[in-house]
This record gives C-alpha cells, structure tokens and sequence, in this order.
C-alpha cells in the first residue's frame, strides 16, 4: 500500500462500516478487510480497476464521486475515505458534504500543491511542476482542483467540518514535524491527511 493508504487505515477504528470513494485496485479495502476486520468496500471511476478489485474478492462497483453519492443513505458508514482523489473531482466542496452525509467521519487524502519544491519550479521554469506525487504532464492529469493544506483547511472551516486529526508527510514516509504550524507544514509537506467530523 501507498504511504496515505497505510496512515489512512491507521485512523480507521477497526470493526467499523468504511467507504473507499476512489478505491482504486482495492488495496485500502483488502487491508482494513484482513487486518481491521472492516465491512469495508468501494466505489471506482475505472471500470479496469473495479473489474481487478472484484476478481480478487472485494466489494467495489463502478461509480464517481461527483455523481453516485446521492444515492447513499445517510449515516450508511462510519468513516467515508477520498484517497488522493480530492484534486480530480470537479465539485470537492460538494462531494465532502456528501462523505459527511452519509458518513460519521470523513478522510481526506490529497497532494499538497503548497510544498516548497513545486513552487521552486513553478517559479523558476514558468511551467507546471513535476515531483514523484504530482508525476502526471499538465495536459494528462486529472487534477482539475489542486489545493494546499491551508486551502483545505479554510475550506473545512467555511463548511463548519470538525478537523478531528491532521498530518503532512513526506512521500518517504516521515510525518512532517510541523504539526502545530500550518504554514510550516503547508510549505515542506508534500501530501496532507485529514480525519473530519461534523459540528
């Protein structure tokens, strides 16, 4: 599993209901499945993706983000999990209210677009930057919403979500050690995790 998956499934409580939204090739869900014993299960944009989670035994349909989470019962799931996807949808906003509709606890992955090597390059080249999480040309990417943490944050405290816990990490896997400063963590760390709650 990816770094943000390994932190993701650290903050998920075990035993409890969990929707992977972008779950990929269904990794997270195995893991909180055998290791949690989560009644975990996704939903995926990529039929490709969703046809390897299922031949491997996991619960995940074909669905997106933006437009299949109406369609969830309210406080269906403890925790409703958005793993690096945040930046590819095309209505973040309205897709964390539907996360904390139908879920007790929302979390959130995403690159952070704030970290000082991205705008170093920015800066300097005049060109869309390049790293090993943002590893995607401009013209292929699915990022239509970059964000920096402090943005999520600002964007958490207009919606009234409750930031019940948050990191920044370094893609090699060390936690930032800026957890009391947000700027300080917005500039050196390249992805951000978030745990919400409601008000």
């Amino acid at each position: 599993m990816r770094l943000d998956q390994r932190l993701i499934a650290e903050m998920v409580k075990p035993g409890t209901r969990v929707l992977d939204v972008g779950s990929g090739d269904g990794a997270l869900i195995g893991h909180l499945f055998r290791e949690r014993q989560c009644d975990a299960r996704g939903i995926e944009i990529n039929m490709r993706e969703v046809t390897r989670s299922v031949a491997h035994g996991l619960p995940v349909v074909h669905g997106d983000a933006d437009n299949d989470l109406v369609h969830y019962p309210d406080g269906a799931f403890d925790y409703v999990v958005l793993q690096r996807t945040l930046q590819a949808v095309e209505r973040p906003r309205e897709v964390l209210r539907q996360m904390l509709r139908i879920g007790r606890h929302a979390i959130v992955s995403f690159p952070n677009f704030g970290h000082w090597r991205l705008r170093l390059q920015l800066l300097l080249t005049g060109r869309m930057p390049m790293t090993s999480v943002w590893s995607t040309p401009w013209y292929e990417t699915p990022n239509v919403h970059p964000c920096t943490i402090r943005d999520f944050l600002a964007l958490c405290e207009e919606e009234g979500y409750t930031v019940l816990q948050w990191m920044a990490v370094d893609e090699d896997g060390s936690r930032a050690p800026w957890r009391r400063s947000v700027r300080l963590a917005n500039l050196f760390g390249e992805q951000a995790l978030f745990l919400l709650g409601r008000r």
